[in-house]
């Protein structure tokens, strides 16, 4: 309680010094605060938007689909697999692809066909959600198609235009038959916007001439954890061939395990230079008083005492920084995980890796985000103090006195 006294009271010698040094340290704390929400919730943003978009969190092929993409390739037992995968909580969209010419009027281009299970595909991703114009596939509707968008304005199709389709069925047929546009989707992705045409299961079958397998199902992984989906997807599908989005998508996945290290990297140049700033401010409060800890020490205070005031002036101002931090912090943060932060004035569409994303930049607010950024923040600080607390605590009393 003594030693917290003299460190109160000490505080009080420099008031400008003090309030100068406890503000940086706080801005820089601010600063951390605001940036660990914001990349925490790009991390999950763009994580949900690989997933939820197109991929699922994994992907079950037969074994060399995905290398040679062939209408022949097929899970065989795709309806039983989906059935036996859901009972152990993952639940899956199974998928067909083929390629055709699609024309519409005088225009006409390479379009990749996915077949689509429309209730299925609604539980695993949320493409349904991204239609821009018209809407999205029904079964009740078997001659609707959606398009996607740069596949669209190639074609100079719009919603309620016809469009024909021509490619080689299953059974070495021509496949040939007239549809009409129901929707055209948001920016997707490159693969998507650029051929995607998509029309329910059936209708794929039937113009394919198709009786059974899938090409591919997407599973959601629902309460398990990545791993132990993958682990699920394979004791069930022995032979197929199970990717998780994160093998599917590797330059996405490694962008994104960097961003923690790019936090720790910021965060180090942030700090580094607040204790710069602390541990010049401190030497300086030390110099100013070294006859006082000559007379402290004289008196019977002990070397470590000397240096723990010197502890507890620091770690009061950033104490103090870290109250201000988080209290102009939190609240912007959690404006911004609610309302976001709109790019799209200046961005455009964004994508990454062909994967498109929302102009709009929510943050992620979480304990541990919090925590790392004023653990972060008291640890430097703490470091800063070492020097001259140690200065501080090897004063000779005799030398100190009598220092002018």
């Amino acid at each position: 309680m003594y030693t917290l006294t003299i460190a109160v009271r000490s505080l009080g010698r420099n008031k400008r010094r003090m309030v100068i040094t406890t503000l940086a340290t706080a801005l820089a704390g601010w600063i951390m605060l605001v940036y660990s929400a914001l990349l925490d919730g790009m991390v999950r943003t763009m994580e949900r938007t690989v997933v939820s978009l197109e991929l699922g969190d994994l992907q079950i092929h037969a074994e060399g689909y995905r290398r040679d993409p062939d209408l022949y390739l097929r899970i065989s037992r795709g309806e039983e697999l989906a059935d036996e995968l859901s009972k152990r909580g993952l639940l899956s969209a199974p998928r067909l692809y083929t390629f055709a010419l699609a024309a519409s009027g005088v225009s006409s281009a390479g379009a990749e066909l996915r077949g689509i299970d429309v209730e299925r595909e609604a539980r695993v991703s949320e493409i349904h959600k991204h239609v821009r114009h018209g809407s999205w596939l029904d079964t009740t509707d078997p001659r609707g198609i959606v398009l996607g968008a740069k596949l669209a304005r190639s074609m100079n199709a719009k919603v309620g235009s016809e469009v024909v389709l021509l490619g080689q069925a299953a059974d070495g047929s021509m496949a040939n038959d007239l549809y009409q546009v129901r929707g055209v989707l948001k920016t997707i992705s490159e693969r998507a916007d650029r051929s995607g045409l998509f029309l329910t299961e059936a209708a794929f079958r039937e113009l394919m001439v198709l009786p059974e397998g899938h090409h591919e199902l997407a599973l959601a992984r629902g309460k398990h954890d990545l791993n132990a989906a993958k682990s699920i997807a394979s004791s069930e599908a022995k032979g197929a061939e199970v990717m998780t989005w994160r093998e599917l998508q590797p330059a996405v996945a490694q962008m994104l395990d960097s961003s923690v290290a790019g936090r720790f990297i910021l965060m180090f140049i942030m700090y580094g230079a607040i204790s710069m700033v602390i541990l010049n401010a401190t030497l300086m409060s030390v110099f100013e008083r070294i006859r006082e800890f000559g007379v402290m020490k004289a008196i019977g205070v002990t070397p470590f005492q000397v240096g723990f005031v010197i502890f507890l002036e620091v770690m009061l101002q950033a104490l103090a920084a870290s109250a201000i931090a988080l209290a102009t912090g939190l609240p912007l943060a959690f404006y911004l995980q609610r309302h976001g932060w709109n790019l799209s004035s200046f961005a455009g569409d964004m994508s990454f890796a062909g994967i498109a994303m929302e102009p709009i930049w929510y943050a992620q607010v979480s304990v541990a985000g919090v925590a790392t950024a004023i653990g972060a923040l008291f640890a430097i600080v703490a470091l800063a103090s070492l020097y001259p607390g140690i200065k501080a605590a090897i004063i000779r009393p005799l030398e100190a006195i009598y220092h002018r």
